[in-house]
């Protein structure tokens, strides 16, 4: 299974909002981490962007989180980890994150963490 993202280019405030979000999504191809959402390929037309990525099927840990009302000591511990592995790899090549909240951390089918970009 994959997700996909479209992007209408006519929703598209200006130039500079292209660049970056073509900046963005060359930033995310370029990373290759078990804790990074990955991109599998990336199309486009005059009239919009389509990415296909990895699809993380337990949704948000956000919603992960407000459904279970708190987490085990275990699984914050377990999140805690692959999120900082996440976030030093991002660091070590030099990327910054810059939006990294619950709703962006992601949990695949077996309960791992997915950032997305």
């Amino acid at each position: 299974q994959v997700a996909i993202k479209s992007i209408r280019k006519d929703k598209i405030k200006d130039e500079q909002d292209l660049v970056h979000i073509r900046r963005e999504i060359e930033i995310m191809s370029s990373l290759n981490h078990p804790h990074i959402i990955s991109v599998h390929e990336v199309f486009e037309s005059s009239s919009k962007i389509v990415i296909v990525m990895e699809y993380a099927s337990k949704g948000d840990l956000y919603d992960y989180i407000s459904e279970r009302q708190r987490l085990t000591e275990q699984e914050a511990r377990h999140f805690f980890r692959q999120v900082v592995s996440a976030v030093y790899y991002c660091h070590k090549n030099g990327i910054v994150h810059r939006d990294l909240k619950l709703e962006n951390i992601l949990l695949d089918a077996n309960g791992n963490i997915k950032v997305r970009g």
